[in-house]
């Protein structure tokens, strides 16, 4: 498959941002396996650090009242590949993207690793080109439309967390199991369990299978790291 558009005139309007160097934005948008002299390594190394930055700036400024620790899981909860993956998906990305005909074949324009190494270096791109206060004009907005910027909800998400774990130390993801439903309709329980490659860890209850499911992850993360 190629490149859907044979221009960036709709990557631009998606991000509201001009791009200089048509050149250094390919390079951006190339994955190693196309087989180029350049690819995007370096600039996902760059944009990572700038996102890190920003991310950063954005919360110390949002959370006044937050001590250091709690920004930090804060922060973990937006910089990360799944995150990323998620704000490249919201600006179809993947459709610009410049992949080895074996990788777009085996389904690369929707790979995490590679959607979120894409959007580091398309923000550092940005950075190089017009500075940080430009970055944060162009990806401030795209973050906030895609996630519920919250206290509780950045500090809650247990399951991604869980799953970014369990993918690199395991090589899976968890897997949820509903055991047990009591209550009347109105005021219902339920009872999740975790299960990561046929072994059982944490359960718990709630008042909704996302709740409980949030609550088994975190145990089962604190399992995990008790376990190292």
């Amino acid at each position: 498959m190629q490149q859907k558009y044979q221009d960036f005139t709709f990557l631009e309007k998606t991000l509201n941002y001009r791009f200089k160097n048509h050149s250094l934005l390919t390079e951006a948008l190339t994955h190693k396996s196309y087989k180029k002299p350049y690819n995007n390594e370096r600039l996902e190394f760059l944009g990572d650090a700038v996102l890190d930055v920003i991310v950063a700036e954005f919360l110390f400024m949002k959370f006044q009242k937050k001590q250091e620790g709690v920004l930090s899981k804060m922060r973990a909860s937006l910089v990360n590949e799944n995150s990323f993956c998620k704000l490249a998906q919201s600006i179809q990305l993947g459709d610009y993207l410049n992949l080895s005909i074996s990788e777009s074949n085996n389904g690369g324009r929707l790979k995490p690793s590679i959607l979120s190494d894409a959007f580091e270096a398309i923000m550092a791109v940005i950075y190089l080109e017009s500075g940080l206060e430009e970055v944060k004009r162009v990806f401030y907005p795209i973050m906030e439309n895609a996630f519920s910027i919250g206290e509780d909800t950045l500090l809650q998400d247990y399951k991604s967390a869980l799953q970014e774990y369990t993918q690199e130390v395991f090589g899976c993801i968890p897997i949820y199991d509903l055991i047990a439903q009591e209550g009347l309709d109105h005021n219902k329980h339920f009872t999740m369990q975790v299960r990561i490659q046929d072994t059982t860890y944490a359960s718990a209850k709630g008042n909704s299978k996302k709740k409980a499911q949030q609550e088994a992850a975190r145990l089962t993360l604190e399992l995990l790291k008790n376990q190292k």
